[in-house]
């Protein structure tokens, strides 16, 4: 693109990965909002322990040691001098409140949206009512990626200085694997870690496999989202209950093998017992034409809507019942996944990026760029 251009500086949580093998949800879905027309990106992020992403421009910095306060405010104390060396026209920090309050007060020359992917009230400087306030009040705009998230931000505020913006993740539907015969395989997809309830699908399997005769189930993750991932009392525990089970687990994967087995899996299941922020497996596996059973939590319906088939977590007979509903029913699996690939396309990365496009002309418009 022409150096005229305008330049957004993202800025990724400081142990974010940023490439092929290390890179977590947030790395994905940044990638993907790199490719909002009309701007030039430049992500900025920690030390990478291998290879980024060779499409997207990645600057690495190191937390200042020198620098007095916590892990976030020495990152930006390294982040300051990138900066002013780059001069962007707009500064967006994923993930980190405090870290973008911080920025605001000393990156005056652009303005800092703070973009969240979890819960606010978990992060440092948005837990109280009144850290929300200041964040809506101080940053050019926060964008979060669901309603639920949109409902904890303005949790006991009653008038917002600004209102939120909803942009929900995105999903590359060109990238998908193509079409394929689907297999009598049940899949869960994520990290093995008790949010995610990997062992909630190992028990619903172990009641459900012995009454499907020719099917099999398989479970992709693993502690963390990277090969070298160690391994925990809970991924112990699950792999061997998944061994017990009949439950084929493989551990971590890239992310390419995890879509290339949703796209042929029969039914995937996204079980997860917190509430979750969005629910990116969610659609990975609607877009990939599986049929979707998963847990009604966050912000879960919202993805799905009625595409989906819901079980309570806390009930692994009733995971097990939708699975051996779905397993005995290929109608209704065919018309679930087709479903499913017809509402992913809202969630398409050229879409979402156009909305982002959409959002940063006005807060340039706002503030005279």
């Amino acid at each position: 693109m022409p150096s005229s251009t305008p330049l957004v500086a993202t800025i990724l949580p400081p142990y974010e990965g940023f490439g092929p093998g290390q890179a977590g949800a947030v790395g994905t879905i940044v990638r993907l909002l790199s490719r909002a027309p009309g701007f030039r990106p430049l992500v900025i992020g920690g030390p990478q322990a291998s290879a980024t992403f060779a499409d997207v421009p990645f600057h690495a910095v190191r937390a200042a040691p020198w620098w007095p306060g916590n892990v976030n405010i020495r990152y930006g104390a390294a982040l300051l001098r990138t900066l002013s060396r780059a001069r962007p026209a707009l500064i967006e920090v994923h993930n980190r409140p405090e870290l973008a309050l911080w920025l605001a007060r000393r990156s005056p020359l652009a303005p800092v949206l703070l973009f969240l992917h979890n819960d606010p009230q978990a992060m440092r400087q948005a837990v109280t009512s009144a850290e929300r306030a200041r964040l809506l009040r101080r940053l050019a705009r926060v964008v979060v990626v669901s309603d639920y998230l949109q409902s904890r931000l303005l949790e006991g505020i009653s008038e917002p200085a600004g209102a939120p913006v909803v942009l929900p993740n995105a999903i590359d539907l060109s990238a998908l694997p193509p079409p394929s015969p689907r297999e009598p395989l049940i899949l869960f997809a994520g990290r093995v870690v008790a949010d995610k309830a990997p062992d909630v699908f190992v028990a619903a399997c172990s009641a459900a496999l012995p009454r499907l005769a020719g099917w099999r189930a398989e479970m992709i993750g693993a502690d963390r989202f990277r090969a070298d991932s160690p391994d925990t009392a809970f991924t112990n525990r699950v792999r061997a209950d998944a061994e017990r089970a009949g439950v084929r687990a493989i551990g971590y994967r890239d992310h390419s093998v995890v879509l290339d087995r949703m796209a042929r899996a029969a039914i995937v299941v996204v079980p997860s017992r917190w509430q979750e922020p969005f629910g990116l497996v969610a659609l990975e596996a609607m877009a990939s034409g599986a049929a979707l059973i998963c847990s009604p939590r966050g912000g879960l319906r919202e993805v799905a809507g009625d595409t989906a088939l819901y079980a309570d977590p806390d009930d692994p007979l009733a995971v097990a019942s939708a699975i051996c509903s779905l397993a005995a029913d290929p109608a209704r699996r065919a018309a679930m996944g087709q479903a499913g690939r017809a509402r992913a396309n809202a969630f398409d990365a050229p879409v979402i990026a156009g909305r982002l496009a959409a959002l940063r002309r006005e807060v340039l418009a706002g503030a005279g760029g």
